[in-house]
């Protein structure tokens, strides 16, 4: 997503494994939809990177990792990475979170503490309907 015309996905990197089961649906949305999705977004830099590691431990699964860069006027330059797990999805899945993380902002997600927010909260209390004069 575009926060003040600029988008805010810089990098999308598609980590996979040549062999194996839970990668199977990554393999195959980079070869049927990967290249669809480059010519869309030509903003944006696809790396297709190949896991590969000897030991059991060292084991990294299927993932897309993106980095987002959230301008704001106190910190320009901010960068923020967000990496999703795509073990045993299917390539419809991979995409849809390719979509998600392309329209995501690189702002963190803030919890409201009131349902009411407002820079002059009311002394006397919030209005409602119910009110009676």
């Amino acid at each position: 997503m575009a926060l003040r015309g600029v988008w805010q996905l810089q990098k999308l990197i598609v980590s996979y494994r040549d062999w194996g089961g839970s990668s199977r649906g990554i393999r195959a949305f980079m070869e049927s939809q990967l290249p669809a999705f480059k010519e869309k977004n030509p903003q944006l830099e696809v790396i297709a990177e190949l896991n590969y590691t000897r030991y059991k431990r060292e084991t990294r699964w299927s993932a897309v990792s993106a980095n987002l860069l959230f301008q704001s006027p106190f910190s320009p330059g901010n960068k923020n990475e967000r990496v999703v797990c795509v073990k045993n999805m299917t390539p419809e899945d991979v995409h849809q979170c390719a979509t998600r993380l392309r329209n995501a902002l690189g702002r963190k997600v803030v919890k409201l503490k009131t349902k009411h927010v407002t820079k002059h909260p009311s002394v006397q209390g919030t209005w409602t309907t119910d009110l009676q004069m």
